[in-house]
């Protein structure tokens, strides 16, 4: 019993220990990054661009889409989700690949706005020590915004007003449920559900869209089924 309380005990310092190595080098890659240009001045230029939607401009069924698909809790968790994250190294371990992420939408514009795309373990410290950063100084509703004005959709369109205009010559309040959805999926892997890419591997992502969204209640079976 007592060897085992020891086991116990070393793990968890171990464990500790990971913590604050980990937070030294998140925080590290992210103050190297903030050199640059401070978060504040970021976020600044992106809203004040011409083009930016603001959340309210937002039509429901798309941001209700993004939400589904990237981050269903991204209302209830922080910076990070640690739901998301245990079921992501579940999932990977036991099918010896890469097949899910744990990261939110806040982490997700972290990496679109102030860090590289490099999948790289400093790089994802550094991620998570900046979503703890822009959730203390930005609104969830400001966050979710800010990263579908930043996020690629393929065939040079950055952000969801170009995107929108680009593949439906409409502005983004005026997407319908079936443009809104498959515009949800596309920032996933744009090279590949890009609608003008591959229309049937966009049109199975569309219907994960959607299944999502009807797993999480935002709209019906039957809705789903009529796009």
């Amino acid at each position: 019993m007592k060897i085992f309380k020891k086991i116990i005990i070393i793990l968890l310092v171990l464990i500790l220990l990971a913590g604050i190595i980990g937070f030294i080098v998140g925080y590290s890659v992210y103050s190297d990054a903030l050199k640059e240009k401070p978060l504040i001045s970021r976020m600044d230029e992106i809203e004040n661009d011409e083009h930016f939607v603001p959340f309210s401009k937002l039509p429901k069924n798309y941001i209700n889409a993004v939400v589904a698909v990237e981050d269903h809790r991204f209302y209830d968790h922080g910076p990070i989700d640690f739901i998301a994250i245990g079921r992501a190294i579940w999932v990977n371990v036991t099918n010896f690949e890469l097949r899910e992420g744990g990261s939110t939408i806040t982490q997700q514009l972290a990496k679109n706005v102030i860090l590289s795309q490099d999948e790289t373990a400093t790089r994802k410290l550094g991620e998570i020590v900046a979503a703890f950063d822009i959730e203390k100084n930005y609104s969830k509703d400001d966050i979710l915004a800010l990263y579908v004005n930043t996020c690629y959709f393929g065939e040079g369109y950055y952000g969801i007003y170009d995107a929108s205009m680009g593949y439906y010559n409409k502005e983004p309040k005026d997407l319908t449920l079936d443009e809104a959805t498959m515009l949800a999926g596309v920032p996933n892997a744009p090279s590949v559900y890009a609608p003008t890419v591959n229309p049937d591997l966009a049109k199975k992502r569309q219907e994960h869209v959607l299944n999502k969204m009807v797993e999480y209640g935002y709209i019906s079976k039957e809705e789903a089924n009529s796009i």
